[in-house]
């Protein structure tokens, strides 16, 4: 096969995996979701794919078909990651959380569509406790829609595929009877038994052998410099020295494995640098954390300059809680991280476009599948197709940067769903905020 694989996006959020599969070398041509801001920041950057923002659980095969506008043509991949909370290992684990049943609409859309090969992304908590059930289940029924599931199943930790973050996912891999089953990806940074300087478990947990922190954020301009930050999220940077990682993801090197479409925009133009309102107290006990460890009023983990970030985390709704994504302490500067450096955590790069807002932005990235965790399976799932796609030639020009700053009204509004659909954010209560408003 010389063509690019065609792939579908389910419970997309903003692209991570949409983006991931594409620099593995599929063209995406569908993503579903939910949430009408996710969806619009997805049209955004993916405006040649079919953004569809509805709910799965009254979606259809056919109606993917018919807005992706491929008609019966074969598809050769779906993936996506059902929404986790219900299987967190943060908080409670409830079996009936209603968001649990979104995991077989994605086994009902699989046998739909039936692709040729599929990726299921998740928390590790799913493999855990009475969950482990509802998982056996999962995997029983792709074997009776006709699907092999590569077994054992495992947990991957995107640290190990050169993100430069702990996140560990459950991952299935699978293929219909007549393909190739796909094999899990290979590490690319695989860990050292003995890392220099590393005393305690979390320095062994922290250290990486792929790109750190420093790596990822040291050429990012110093938000606290531009007053107009504080109720704008662009600034313009003159391009400083940077790691190979940071290069990577500022467009100036382009890696041997990365099949993505080039994005028009400007190098020196920098999105997701809104700035957050510390009060003193707050910065002052962010100056006194040390490197690596969790301020104790916050919560918040300090980020170690040459370790990793901990787990970027989307918090909750309202009818979940309200709970703000807990934001890393800025190795150097005493604040919390801005989007734009939880991007650069996160593997995207700098043209990703996310929501205007600290609370969506955050939101989104937290929600979402670091793109080169996502290409390392795309990767593997192109080798079980055997498919060999072209690098494309073709820049793609972005959406409209209005996209970026819908409220959740007009972007409802936008894909003609109700506003509700999406539970409204409340402001916590003095005592139970993390010592930062967004």
């Amino acid at each position: 096969m010389s063509h690019r694989p065609i792939c579908v996006d389910l419970f997309a959020g903003v692209g991570g995996f949409s983006l991931g599969m594409e620099q593995a070398g599929f063209d995406v041509v569908a993503a579903v979701e939910y949430d009408p801001i996710h969806a619009a920041t997805h049209k955004l950057n993916f405006p040649e794919a079919a953004v569809i923002c509805d709910d799965i659980r009254k979606l259809t095969g056919d109606k993917i078909r018919q807005s992706a506008k491929i008609g019966d043509a074969p598809i050769d991949a779906v993936v996506g990651g059902p929404p986790c909370q219900g299987f967190s290992l943060i908080g409670h684990r409830v079996l009936t959380d209603p968001r649990n049943e979104l995991v077989f609409h994605y086994l009902r859309i699989v046998n739909e569509l039936r692709p040729r090969v599929f990726a299921f992304e998740n928390v590790s908590g799913m493999a855990t406790g009475a969950h482990h059930g509802l998982l056996d289940e999962l995997i029983e029924g792709f074997s009776k829609i006709g699907y092999r599931v590569r077994l054992p199943y495992r947990i991957l930790n995107t640290k190990d595929y050169g993100v430069p973050q702990a996140r560990r996912r459950l991952i299935l891999l699978g293929a219909r009877l007549d393909v190739k089953k796909p094999d899990y990806p290979v590490p690319t940074c695989i860990p050292s038994e003995n890392k220099e300087g590393a005393n305690t478990f979390l320095d062994k947990l922290y250290l990486p052998t792929g790109p750190c922190v420093k790596d990822a954020i040291d050429d990012l301009p110093d938000i606290e410099k531009f007053d107009h930050l504080f109720s704008d999220d662009v600034v313009e940077y003159p391009l400083n020295g940077a790691s190979r990682y940071a290069l990577l993801l500022r467009g100036d090197l382009v890696g041997e494995d990365d099949y993505s479409y080039k994005r028009h925009f400007a190098k020196n133009v920098l999105s997701g640098c809104r700035r957050a309102e510390h009060t003193e107290l707050s910065r002052k006990r962010f100056s006194e954390t040390r490197q690596g460890e969790t301020e104790p009023v916050s919560r918040f983990f300090k980020l170690p300059l040459k370790g990793l970030c901990n787990t970027l985390r989307a918090g909750t709704a309202s009818d979940h809680g309200a709970f703000t994504s807990p934001r890393p302490i800025h190795p150097i500067s005493p604040r919390c991280i801005s989007v734009r450096e939880a991007a650069r955590l996160h593997s995207y790069p700098d043209w990703f476009r996310f929501h205007s807002t600290i609370w969506h932005g955050f939101r989104q990235i937290g929600n979402s599948v670091p793109p080169l965790f996502g290409r390392s399976i795309g990767k593997a799932l192109l080798v079980s197709l055997g498919s060999s796609p072209p690098k494309p030639k073709r820049i793609v020009q972005l959406g409209d940067d209005s996209l970026a700053r819908l409220n959740m009204s007009s972007a409802a509004q936008l894909f003609n769903v109700s506003r509700s659909v999406i539970p409204q954010r409340r402001r916590q209560k003095l005592e139970e905020l993390s010592a930062t408003k967004a």
